[in-house]
């Protein structure tokens, strides 16, 4: 199948370059990507249910006969109705279609056809409106695919019937047999077919269960290969402990969680010749910087660099004001190195690096450019290090000689997931919260109770206090409903926040002109901050008590937990508001989840069980490869995988084996999709 992820998908008849380019919005851009796209769900036409099973609002597929066809009607707007009575031997339906008159005339009185769609019951009388319409002989489960605008699930499933016609007669499986028998596991082949186009319910259910254990196979494989392929020798054992001269210059007491990771992570790089690898992992405004500070602190004393990657300049520049501060009169030579940073500066910096007079630099992505070097970089950092690929990470590393590393996350990743996700590294946990932080007390409303959210965040203002306002969008789209941050403003004004001081953030901006945004809401000359999820990490105003989310149904747990940890930084009482007009009980359940409690580990366990694992692979929450069929049924088969991967470690090491070569292959494939790791 190798060979197919080499053929372009001008090869499938009716696929032309304006299709292509769809294709592409959706990542696809081979036949072999074509192939292993997966449906999102699927149409269940194999068991169609009677008329009478139906309930109001569900959607199911109906088998009933054509009784007679109503004569159309006019109706505003310019539109015609169609309408047709429809039977089984429980009852009649109303089939209504609007402009459709190619259907309308295709169903013959006396015919029988399957009608797919949403049932509308008002009393003894049920409706379907505009149901997509098929022959008896099409009972069979079909797949919807994601879709773009211009691209539908048809056309895709389509080009995928087209593409699984070049499937090889026999595919090389990447799972060795002897892990297929053991596992109970189907081919590659019947697999992926099935998982297109399923014969029933249990064939769908055994081609997911083979998909989801490569994919999780392929993932533990590729994060071991990486693990392996670190140096166990670091030529940086420190040997003085001076975390203790740091923490006596504080003019505050650190928490028993940040005392604990200091010396846990003193620990690692003293007592053994091995570099330290731990993940520092708190809640938002645990504390976690000073423990940072602590650990460069005595690096740096003991002659080494420091390098601290960070994911955006506004947070990169909050790091170096909070660092210079913590850091202030001990002598350690501090820089900051960001994509805005002028040419000439960026040359002195680099210089000093190189030449080992900078101590410590703080920066973003700018820090693995390949013209910069250090002279003894013997610590990296990385902040909030879910927004970092894994190549990246590893590109900075590299420019030391096996340094000691420390991860920083404020996204809790549930503890299902860590062993797999840190499997790497020791685990420090900020499990307390430094005095001052307070609970943040968090409402869902719908958009009926906006106006008076609104006076509540006047309120909020007119004391001296600022507020945050986040919307999913940076510009109204017109296919869609959700909070566009740009027109938001503008309705802003005739509502009680009009006369107050706004200022508008979002990711299109240029660095400079976000600096600017957040220098003024920073110093208090802006009142109401109205945003998009850029201000999620690197944000940290004091004075601002109200955060707002519109279209919160939009957010998974963690995100909207991230978002609510941008207030309750100072004295005053903080407040969340989360605005949603999505009725769903999934939804409810979710953002009540966020009402009862400020835990985040809770939050993310509870993201965990009510959406699945997929939020938690891939950049957004762990920098790993995104899944594509994984989900919360997979969790069950983590151990299982976690078991293949060794026993085929154990064998071949390098996947080198002729049985496990489309392995390898597999891997590679996976893994570049995190921003180019390359794994040997």
């Amino acid at each position: 199948m190798g060979s197919l992820f080499n053929m372009p998908l001008e090869s499938l008849k009716g696929v032309g370059a304006a299709r292509v380019r769809l294709f592409a919005k959706l990542g696809v851009k081979s036949v072999g990507e074509l192939i292993r796209f997966y449906p999102r769900t699927y149409e269940d036409w194999s068991s169609p249910c009677s008329i009478s099973e139906a309930q109001d609002r569900d959607v199911c597929c109906i088998r009933a006969r054509i009784e007679r066809a109503l004569p159309p009607a006019r109706i505003r707007g310019g539109m015609t109705l169609y309408k047709i009575i429809a039977y089984d031997d429980s009852g009649t339906i109303t089939i209504t279609f609007f402009n459709q008159k190619y259907v309308y005339e295709k169903l013959r009185g006396g015919g029988e056809y399957l009608f797919y769609g949403t049932v509308r019951a008002a009393g003894f009388f049920y409706e379907m409106t505009s149901p997509m319409v098929s022959t008896v002989d099409k009972a069979q489960i079909r797949p919807v695919y994601p879709q773009t605008a211009g691209l539908s699930s048809r056309q895709t499933e389509d080009a995928v019937r087209q593409a699984l016609r070049l499937l090889p007669e026999k595919m090389k499986d990447p799972i060795p047999e002897y892990i297929r028998e053991k596992y109970g596991l189907c081919s590659l082949e019947r697999a992926i077919r099935e998982i297109h186009f399923p014969g029933d319910v249990q064939a769908l259910e055994k081609a997911r269960e083979r998909l989801s254990f490569e994919e999780l196979l392929v993932l533990q494989l590729g994060l071991a290969r990486l693990k392996g392929g670190r140096q166990e020798y670091t030529a940086h054992r420190i040997r003085n402990d001076c975390s203790r001269e740091f923490v006596s210059r504080l003019p505050y007491k650190l928490t028993d969680a940040q005392s604990r990771a200091i010396d846990e992570c003193i620990r690692d790089m003293m007592t053994s010749g091995s570099p330290m690898n731990r993940l520092i992992q708190g809640d938002v405004g645990s504390g976690k910087t000073a423990v940072a500070a602590a650990v460069c602190y005595t690096a740096v004393k003991n002659g080494l660099q420091c390098a601290f990657m960070v994911p955006t300049e506004i947070l990169a520049r909050q790091h170096f004001e909070a660092l210079s501060a913590l850091l202030e009169d001990t002598g350690i030579r501090m820089q900051l190195l960001t994509g805005s940073v002028s040419a000439s500066k960026k040359k002195s910096i680099k210089e000093q690096l190189s030449s080992g007079e900078a101590d410590l630099v703080i920066g973003t992505h700018a820090l693995i450019s390949d013209n910069v070097s250090f002279s003894r970089l013997g610590l990296v950092i990385t902040d909030e290090q879910h927004r970092f690929g894994v190549s990246q990470r590893s590109a900075l590393i590299s420019k030391g000689e096996s340094p000691h590393i420390m991860v920083m996350s404020a996204t809790p990743i549930p503890r299902t997931l860590a062993l797999m996700v840190f499997g790497d590294l020791d685990l420090s946990v900020l499990d307390e919260l430094p005095p001052g932080r307070q609970k943040v007390d968090t409402y869902l409303i719908d958009s009926a109770k906006r106006v008076r959210a609104f006076g509540f965040l006047k309120k909020q203002i007119l004391k001296g206090n600022q507020c945050y306002i986040v919307c999913p969008l940076v510009e109204q789209n017109e296919q869609s409903e959700l909070q566009s941050a740009e027109e938001y403003i503008e309705k802003l004004r005739n509502t009680p926040l009009g006369d107050c001081r706004t200022g508008l953030l979002h990711g299109r901006m240029k660095a400079d002109q976000k600096e600017e945004v957040m220098r003024s809401f920073s110093e208090g000359e802006i009142d109401l901050l109205v945003s998009t999820t850029v201000i999620e990490v690197g944000v940290n105003v004091p004075n601002a008590t109200v955060m707002m989310i519109e279209n919160a149904e939009r957010f998974g747990l963690s995100q909207l937990h991230q978002l609510r940890g941008r207030v309750g930084r100072g004295s005053d009482k903080a407040y969340c508001i989360l605005v949603s007009d999505n009725q769903g009980d999934t939804t409810k359940q979710r953002l009540s989840v966020m009402c009862r409690t400020n835990d985040g580990f809770l939050i993310a366990d509870e993201d965990l069980r009510l959406r699945g694992p997929g939020d938690f692979f891939g950049s957004r929450q762990s920098g790993l490869p995104e899944m594509k069929i994984v989900g919360m049924s997979s969790m069950e088969m983590l151990e299982d995988t976690q078991e293949a991967a060794r026993d085929i470690l154990e064998k071949d090491p390098l996947l080198s084996d002729p049985e496990h070569r489309s392995l390898r292959g597999e891997v590679g494939r996976l893994f570049a999709r995190t921003g180019g790791a390359q794994l040997q």
